[in-house]
């Protein structure tokens, strides 16, 4: 207890010089550019040491529980006896295999996704300056859609060994291809949806899958492997989130046309 009590104490005095440059640029720029007080000042200084506290206890979290318990899911879900149920040589194991593996990631996307607090602000603005046509649920479920086959895609990458960048290629050239059939008022919150979601949950998480999946099937690099997950995790809730949008319009379309054939 006392060991893990210092450990906190040394990463909150490290979030400290952290986020002290961002504490130097909000003042400097209030005080000296401004040149006007802080509004509510009491509030701002305790607001920052609410955001220091938690981010030193998000950073314990993620050495103590998150990183290691991906990489253990990872270990246990690629040990050839939990694959075939008995002893068997790892070698032999095929990429088709591994479908816990994809199915874990998907449902570990999904799951991290939609816990998300950022894609949940994002959500809420979204559906505030739409008047409603955009629902937040129906954002976080396009995006966590994406994610999830995102990262049930890069998990095969790993266990396949593929190059990264063929897969990036062809996903940005979907995502150029569909931005020009897409409603051109979704397009830039679809962009910015890929990147909201690679935040404090997800990341952790996926990280970890990676790294512990590319360190333990046979033949994989950590450096070389390992990473490039989160990649998959920003591209294709640009490709969901767009595609929801043209269904909505498909189905607003034909419940219009519906409409006029009863009136008529």
């Amino acid at each position: 207890m006392s060991e893990l009590l210092q450990h906190l104490f040394k990463v909150t005095i490290s979030t400290v010089f952290d986020v002290m440059p961002i504490v130097l640029i909000i003042f400097g720029f209030q005080w000296l550019v401004i040149r006007r007080p802080i509004p509510h000042l009491k509030n701002v200084v305790t607001g920052f040491v609410y955001v220091l506290l938690g981010l030193a206890f998000f950073l314990v979290g993620l050495e103590e529980a998150l990183f290691p318990l991906g990489e253990l899911m990872a270990k246990q879900l690629t040990d050839p006896a939990f694959i075939h149920g008995v002893e068997h040589v790892a070698g032999t194991l095929h990429w088709h295999d591994y479908k816990w593996v994809y199915l874990f990631a998907a449902a570990i996307g999904f799951a991290t996704t939609v816990a998300e607090p950022a894609l949940i602000a994002v959500a809420i603005k979204a559906q505030d300056v739409s008047g409603g046509v955009i629902s937040v649920w129906g954002l976080r479920i396009a995006v966590a859609i994406g994610v999830a086959l995102g990262i049930a895609l890069g998990t095969f990458r790993i266990v396949t060994g593929t190059p990264l960048h063929y897969y990036i290629i062809c996903g940005y050239i979907l995502v150029i291809i569909q931005t020009a059939y897409a409603p051109r008022s979704i397009i830039a919150l679809a962009y910015d949806s890929g990147g909201v979601t690679t935040s404090t949950v997800t990341v952790p998480l996926v990280t970890a899958l990676g790294l512990g999946l590319a360190g333990t099937v046979p033949g994989r690099s950590v450096l070389i492997d390992g990473f490039g997950l989160i990649a998959f995790a920003s591209l294709f809730p640009m490709l969901t989130v767009m595609g929801y949008a043209q269904l909505s319009r498909r189905r607003a379309a034909k419940n219009h046309v519906q409409q006029d054939d009863t009136g008529g």
